[in-house]
């Protein structure tokens, strides 16, 4: 497996591991507690990454077939553009400026979340992303484009655009352990 990739999987194993350690010891109400109005909980925090990976999985799926259709192959080594390194820099903790999330991977502030569901299917769907990792090994990283679900006028090498998740991952990760934090 190529190194960047395995890189990834790492990632994604900080990931789950702290988005276990984040939840770990906390009841329903603090899990679902919101450190201010219009403010998100841990549980909405977790809900949100796992929409954001759940719809980002059919668009990797996507580019992983047409890169091997195409043949769209190399070992590397891989480089991104300005617009993808701009892309995952604006993604990686702590933020430098808050966004709003896009309606198709928005939840709303509020209703009361179940940890039984949402920790498992945390854990669930990153196991789904680290097998898309290993899908597109042997893939030209920075040459298969994925088409983003959110806005098809944003294309970025699938490599590009996994790094993108991971540091989305990573900025709500950062987000639950203040709320978290907050609580004490």
């Amino acid at each position: 497996m190529h190194a960047e990739l395995e890189v990834m999987l790492e990632q994604i194993a900080a990931i789950k591991a702290e988005g276990k350690a984040i939840v770990a010891g906390l009841t329903e109400d603090q899990l679902n507690r919101h450190p201010a109005e219009g403010s998100w909980s841990i549980l909405d925090c977790l809900e949100h990454l796992n929409v954001g990976v759940t719809t980002a999985l059919p668009a990797f799926d996507r580019s992983i077939a047409e890169g091997r259709d195409r043949n769209q192959t190399s070992s590397g080594p891989f480089s991104y553009g300005w617009f993808s390194r701009m892309m995952v820099a604006s993604m990686e903790p702590p933020p430098r400026f808050r966004m709003r999330a896009p309606r198709l991977i928005r939840v709303q502030a509020g209703p009361v979340r179940r940890s039984v569901e949402i920790v498992p299917e945390f854990a669930r769907i990153r196991d789904q992303l680290a097998d898309r990792v290993r899908a597109a090994d042997g893939l030209d990283l920075a040459r298969v484009k994925t088409i983003s679900p959110i806005n098809r006028l944003i294309r970025m090498p699938i490599g590009a655009y996994f790094n993108f998740i991971l540091a989305h991952d990573r900025r709500h990760l950062w987000q639950a352990g203040n709320v978290r934090k907050s609580l004490a």
